[in-house]
Formats: C-alpha cells, structure tokens, sequence
C-alpha cells in the first residue's frame, strides 16, 4: 500500500499577503474572507488573533495589525517557490491548493531512512522558502490532510482508528477534498447525533448511500480510511493533450495567462468528446533555451474550464515572474496541458436538461473571443464590490479579474444603504422632483429629514402619488475633499403600481439612484 505525504502551510494566506505589501516577517499579518480572520501570521497569534475572529475583534486585540483580503489568485501564483523547494529534494509534488502539497512517502522515507526523517527535512525545507509548514503521513489522501492539520504520523493501517475521535467537521475542513455543500452535510449529521468521525464511519455504506448523497459516500470512505476513488483500470484516451506553440516567445504573465485561458478551452472541449474528466493535471513549460518546466495540480472534484485556467494562470505567473529558483532565463516557446488522471464524465453532476453551466461556458467562450479580438479591456464584468450607496458597490473589472473587487464587500461600511439592494441601478441617475400637497417642492433640511411631507412624485412628464416611503437617511462622505466629497441624502419611495425607486438628494435636488422590482 503507498502512503502519501501532505504538506500544510496553516499561515500561507497571509504570508502571500505580507509579499505583495512587502511587510517584515515580524509584522502581524491577518486576512479576512466574509469579515472573518480565515487565516494570521505568527505574530498575529501572539497577539491574540485568532482564526475564526471577525475582523473588529482581530483589530481590537492587535490595533497594528495589517489586514489584507482574501486572493486565491494570489496565494496560487505565489506558491510555486514554496513548491519548487519541497520538489528539489523530493520529487514528484503535487499541488492540491496553494498551501497544501502532497507527495509520495515511499522513495523520501527511503532515501531519508525514515518517515518521521523525511519529515524533518521536509520542515526544513519549507522553511527555507520562508513558510511554516506542518506534516502529516498516511495510507490514504484525505487522512493524510487532516493528519497534518494535527502534525500526526499515522501509522500502516491505522487510518480509521486514527480519524475516530476527531469530530465529524474534521470532513470538511479542507475545501481541496470536500465538496462546496459539505458543511450542510456535516450539519446535518451533528442533528442526527454523529459527533465523531467514527460514529460516522460506524454506518454501513448502504445506508449513507440510500439516504444520503454523493458526497456523503466519498466522506464516509474517508471516514472508515477508505482510499477516496477507488483504482481503475481506465486508459487514458488518446491525444487529450494540448499544446501551444508560443511565436514570439511569451515572456510576460499576461500573454502567458491570456494563452493559458484558451489552451483550458480546448482541453476541455477534447476532455468532453472523449467523455471522460480531468482531475489530475500536469502542466508544462520549455523555453528558448532548452528548459523544461513542470508541475502537477491535482483536485478532489473535476477540473472545470475556469478551475484549469486559474491553475495554469498561477503556475505561469510563478514561473515567470521570478518568485522561484526554477525562473526561465528565456521566453516560453512551448505550453502543454497534458491530463495526467481522468474519470468518467458520469463522476460529474449534470443539470435536469444538460451539463451545469454549458450555456454560460459558451458564453464565456464568446466572450474570450471578443477580449482577444479587442483586447483584455475590451469586455468588463460586473462585480460586487464595498461601499455604501449602489452604484459604489457595483465596479467593472476585466475578464478574468473578476475575482478580485476593487474593494472587500464583507467589511462593516457604516452607513450603507439597508436592505434591500435595487433590482436596478441607473448610471445616468435622471433627475426628478418630489412635491407636497402644496405643489411646493420638498428638500432636506439640517436635521436630516424632510423639510415638508412629500406626496407626488414628478419624473418627466410622468406624475405618481407616493404611498410610502422610508428614510432619508443622511449621506456626508469625503467632507475633508470638496472636490470629491458627497453630501446629502437617500429615501426609499413607493408610488402608485406597487413600484419602489430609490432617491438621492444633492444640492442639485432629487435624481433617481435605482429601481425596486
């Protein structure tokens, strides 16, 4: 039986985050996902911090503490010197996350003279990239992730003994092996009084398969220390690989990514004709001068056309942008894509009328084509971002940065506009009027509320009577810039039709911000 090694970076969030601010490794360093600390540096912890923390309380236990958001584009494309390290004296790395590598244990332990040796050196060699690192050996995959969350050798065999005590959300701590929904899994066996792994595991694979999903039978095998998929005798299909021949040489991350994201596409369209799924990818590089790069991504689920773009984006950008020892010293003249491991396409869940999200594949295919017609700022996304009013929090990025809002729209924003958002928000914010019973128009006064009771709504030739409304609610922000700074006011209106809009009030008068469906 092979064992396999796991290698856990706990801090690795946030010491990508100290790189990019190029912040000393003694400074604390906290990232937040959702308003809530997912990861901290060492000094952080000293001070307190804690992961699971909302992000006030981290402030307040540690005032000097730099907090970044979370970026999974740039954990990736930060790792590779980290993986590069361990594959230098251990090769045949796998990366299941940025954080996480896995690798065989038979040929280190063997050439070390030990398992718990070769985790030593394993340590050390971490910590000559600049991370922390924690080690766990076991039969299995999943059992060797959970057991480096505990730094814990587990012995041949003993995998389920291992796992029984541990509880049962020890299942879906790390997302590279667990499914997006297996909190609700986990939840669900708290109330039926499974606490622990074991309890768990005590089921009988029949009745976890009639009663439960799919992605329960796969925690159930981790839980009774069952390898994750069982072995197969499938081949791989024949000529699955893509490859790019790059003229001119590429040399920049951008080129390299923009090539990356077509080179994903037409893997993906041979991985469909051939009806099988990649959950094992190998991507290579080789340059002008004759060096060959590599590196193995390996996922828990199968590789969607985005899921394999982002890892060739991080690969390269770790390549190329000189953060590993392995840096090219010419351009790329050759990319390839080359599946290492595939299932079955039945392994993936399909819609009621066809695969999930084909027409939003084809989509985004047409939507490549344009951006690579016209050029990366060609085609913009919408994406939520922070802020108060609507029209703040909605920013156009680029086609592939959409992952990354200009600002974190977790964080606390006092004063933002209260539940709920606009159906609609309206660039051109028209101008309208709103009248008392007087025919006299109504304004804010110094206090912040109406200066009369509005009762008619007038926007164009167009008149409603209002039956409702809620607010003003004051607006004055940037008051120390007169060029950029905004006071006045927002009030929610109900007119006739059961329609809601949402007003703005400036020192020109009123303008609509939105509209309420």
């Amino acid at each position: 039986m092979s064992r396999v090694v796991a290698l856990w970076c706990p801090d690795w969030p946030a010491v990508a985050a100290a790189a990019v601010a190029d912040l000393p490794a003694t400074s604390p360093v906290a990232v937040v996902s959702a308003n809530r600390v997912i990861a901290c540096s060492a000094p952080a912890r000293a001070e307190g911090v804690r992961r699971g923390l909302r992000k006030r309380e981290a402030q307040a236990r540690c005032p000097e503490v730099h907090v970044a958001t979370a970026d999974s584009d740039r954990d990736g494309r930060l790792f590779e010197p980290v993986a590069a390290a361990v594959d230098a004296i251990a090769p045949g790395v796998e990366v299941l996350r940025p954080g996480l590598l896995i690798l065989g244990a038979r040929g280190v332990s063997r050439y070390f003279g030990s398992e718990h040796k070769a985790a030593e050196r394993l340590i050390d060699q971490a910590a000559s990239a600049g991370v922390e690192c924690q080690i766990g050996i076991a039969d299995e995959l999943s059992t060797a992730v959970i057991a480096a969350r505990h730094a814990a050798i587990v012995p041949r065999g003993g995998g389920a003994h291992y796992l029984a005590p541990l509880p049962v959300s020890e299942l879906a701590a790390e997302p590279s092996l667990a499914a997006a929904d297996r909190e609700n899994l986990i939840d669900l066996l708290r109330r039926l009084g499974l606490r622990t792994i074991g309890d768990f595991a005590a089921l009988t694979p029949g009745d976890v398969a009639s009663r439960f999903g799919t992605d329960a039978v796969l925690a159930h095998r981790s839980a009774r220390g069952e390898a994750e998929r069982p072995p197969s005798a499938r081949n791989l299909p024949p000529d699955l690989n893509v490859e790019y021949a790059c003229d001119p040489p590429i040399d920049r991350v951008d080129a390299a990514a923009f090539a990356g994201r077509g080179m994903a596409e037409r893997l993906h369209t041979k991985l469909a004709a051939a009806a099988v799924a990649c959950t094992r990818l190998l991507v290579h590089a080789s340059t002008g001068n004759g060096e060959n790069l590599s590196r193995i991504w390996r996922c828990a689920e199968p590789l969607t056309p985005e899921g394999t773009a982002d890892r060739v984006r991080w690969q390269l950008d770790g390549w190329l942008t000189g953060r590993s020892e392995r840096r090219p010293t010419a351009g790329i003249t050759t990319l390839r894509l080359e599946p290492v491991e595939v299932v079955a396409a039945g392994e993936l869940q399909l819609g009621l009328w066809g695969s999930v999200g084909d027409e939003e594949e084809r989509a985004k295919r047409a939507l490549v084509r344009v951006q690579g017609l016209l050029g990366g700022d060609a085609v913009k996304i919408g994406v939520l971002s922070g802020g108060r009013g609507p029209v703040e929090r909605v920013t156009l990025r680029s086609l592939g940065d959409e992952l990354v809002p200009l600002s974190d729209p977790s964080a606390p924003w006092p004063g933002r506009l209260p539940q709920p958002a606009p159906a609609a928000v309206l660039d051109a914010s028209p101008r309208v009027m709103l009248e008392n019973s007087s025919g006299n128009g109504v304004r804010i006064d110094e206090r912040g509320g109406f200066d009369s009771r509005p009762t008619v709504l007038r926007w164009g030739s167009k008149n409603w009577m209002l039956s409702g409304w809620a607010g003003p609610w004051p607006l004055d922000e940037r008051w120390w810039d007169p060029t950029i700074g905004t006071q006045g006011a927002r009030v929610q209106v109900l007119i006739e039709e059961s329609r809601a809009l949402l007003l703005i009030y400036d020192d020109d008068g009123w303008r609509v911000e939105g509209i309420y469906e």
